[in-house]
């Protein structure tokens, strides 16, 4: 593998995002703020309804109040891979972004990191906003909750690095669709989002143990209820590990398919 010439001017590229998020904040702000909303009432209260209690880490557990984190999980992990997707894709393809900033001093390393970085502060700003609603119903527990905010940029960070490889990868901006069927809403339904994990089959809970979004859910589970415990540290270990497995070959894919 070709080696990395990266330096701390990916900030410029993250400041670009940054900017042109700027201008479009007030479109941008509202799915964090209504989806919880939405998935609240239909979820927390209608089928709450019909579950009512669980029990999670040894305590009896409302059913809104268990899936409200998984929530915010599925959250980071939507907004740092379709920014790094169909985002990237667009500034890469259409809006030709990469190639202009290929013209300046800015290596595919410093590009490509600033866009990770650029999906995962989405998650952190995300996460942040559906923070506040959630904890109007009195359904996350601080001051551990605080912690979901570097959660949100880790898991921000291991997403937006997959969702990096598939733009290196894919033709044209339908096939991402591929992905999205695949991998995201596999991950959606059967990471312990909406139902405890015990209640599949082993072979599947072995199975979701080794997807990303179950980590995630747990950790952003065990900081909202203010639940610790020494799992927790294995799930950072996992999404660590996540980055540093695909975010290699994210730069290197983007290489592949910017230089010619």
């Amino acid at each position: 593998m070709i080696g990395f010439n990266l330096s701390k001017r990916f900030i410029r590229v993250w400041q670009r995002n940054f900017r042109v998020y700027r201008k479009t904040w007030k479109i941008s702000f509202m799915p964090p703020l209504l989806e919880p909303l939405f998935y609240l009432a239909a979820f927390g209260v209608g089928l709450g309804g019909l579950v009512g209690a669980l029990s999670y880490g040894g305590k009896t557990t409302g059913y809104t109040e268990y899936i409200a984190p998984a929530l915010i999980a599925i959250n980071i992990m939507q907004s740092s891979f379709f920014e790094n997707t169909f985002g990237s894709f667009v500034r890469m393809y259409y809006q030709k972004t990469f190639d202009a900033m290929l013209a300046t001093p800015l290596t595919i390393e410093e590009i490509i990191t600033g866009e990770i970085l650029w999906g995962a502060t989405k998650s952190v700003i995300g996460t942040a906003l559906m923070m506040i609603i959630i904890s109007c119903f009195g359904l996350l527990h601080f001051p551990h909750a605080l912690l979901l905010l570097p959660v949100a940029f880790l898991g921000g960070c291991a997403f937006a690095c997959v969702g990096m490889v598939c733009t290196s990868l894919v033709p044209t901006i339908e096939t991402l669709n591929l992905p999205i069927f695949l991998f995201i809403t596999p991950m959606f339904l059967f990471s312990g989002t909406f139902f405890p994990l015990n209640n599949l089959p082993s072979w599947a809970q072995h199975f979701a143990q080794a997807l990303p979004l179950t980590h995630l859910v747990e950790l952003c589970r065990a900081f909202a209820l203010g639940r610790l415990d020494v799992s927790n540290v294995v799930s950072i270990a996992y999404l660590v590990i996540w980055c540093l497995i695909f975010f290699p070959f994210a730069i290197t894919g983007m290489r592949r398919r910017l230089v010619r």
